[in-house]
């Protein structure tokens, strides 16, 4: 296999340090960075953008943000976050997404447990970041929300059109509990469906290329659609962004029962979406297309692909039967 050491040879420090990062024993810390880095970029830039939309609200500004930009912004940011991240992590970015890799594809469950941290972190420092970058103009925009009068302060605070909103999703007012986990659900199912779909390697109208593209705009029009309603879409951001205004407003910042909406349902729709493709979809008797094969080449671990006690072992795909093959497409992925 040609590898870009054989071209352009690292030296010195930075090739003592790959030496050591690409060992068992390290690579998963750069795997774990990975996931962060990955959810710190989408949250980053749709968080960016949902704090202009919030903020033009609440001071009248017209044109600095709307649905469409929020949409094309969390968009643009997993899309992002696939290309600079996945080819170190496998690109989850997403605890639901690394939980269904456990169950249907024996990814480690220390791993997983490891990954889910590294999720939630990511998105606890991205909105700390913007919190930050906006602090000028959240701090005049909450003067403004309280020269209305402290009850009016109060009423608006926790909600989708507070501060706090911008960071967290939070119950409409008139919005019942059902309605808000029926509209969390079905979009995360639906998410889930389309990400086991793009990366089904019999899945022609895909090619790995085009997996980013896929992802990232089905997240794209969620948010157009249902948005409005209330979407959280992602166990990483919602936990992180809820734990992050708990650190600046308090436990009032968490959102109360709805928190459990916002932050747990992915898991389960994701499960079950899964669940649905693997059971009646996924037809292991499709050919694999050449460009599949060479996805699948490139994420193996240089070459090697990890048994179930945790060895890697060196392959040769060129030399494998079909039962042989269809057996690692899973831990390719993941």
């Amino acid at each position: 296999m040609t590898t870009l050491r054989h071209f352009t040879p690292r030296r010195g420090i930075l090739a003592s340090w790959e030496e050591i990062r690409n060992t068992n024993e390290v690579h998963w810390a750069m795997e774990c960075f990975a996931e962060m880095l990955g959810v710190f970029i989408f949250v980053y830039f749709g968080v960016g953008s949902e704090a202009a939309y919030i903020i033009g609200n609440i001071t009248q500004v017209s044109g600095l943000s709307n649905m469409l930009q929020i949409g094309f912004a969390y968009s643009f940011g997993i899309f992002f976050a696939i290309n600079v991240c996945a080819p170190t992590s496998g690109g989850h970015f997403n605890p639901a997404v690394t939980i269904a890799f456990c169950v249907f594809k024996k990814f480690p469950v220390l791993k997983t447990l490891r990954y889910i941290v590294a999720q939630i972190l990511g998105g606890y420092i991205a909105c700390l970041f913007v919190y930050n970058q906006w602090k000028v103009l959240i701090d005049e925009s909450e003067a403004l929300l309280m020269a209305a009068g402290p009850a009016q302060f109060a009423a608006t605070q926790f909600t989708p059109n507070g501060i706090p909103g911008i960071f967290v999703p939070y119950l409409l007012p008139e919005q019942t509990l059902g309605r808000a986990f029926m509209n969390e659900f079905v979009n995360c199912f639906v998410i889930g469906l389309i990400i086991w779909s793009a990366l089904d390697p019999t899945n022609y109208f895909v090619p790995p290329v085009m997996m980013p593209f896929v992802i990232s705009f089905a997240f794209g029009v969620t948010i157009w659609g249902f948005g409005v309603p209330g979407l959280a879409l992602n166990t990483a951001h919602d936990m992180g962004a809820r734990l992050m205004a708990m650190t600046i407003w308090g436990l009032p910042a968490g959102g109360g029962v709805y928190a459990a909406i916002g932050s747990l349902t992915n898991v389960p729709a994701t499960l079950l979406a899964a669940c649905i493709y693997e059971f009646l979809l996924v037809d292991s008797d499709r050919a694999i297309s050449g460009w599949h094969m060479d996805f699948i080449n490139f994420n193996m671990k240089h070459g090697r692909i990890q048994k179930d006690d945790g060895d890697f072992t060196d392959i040769n795909l060129a030399r494998m039967d079909d039962k042989d093959s269809r057996s690692v497409i899973g831990r390719s992925q993941a």
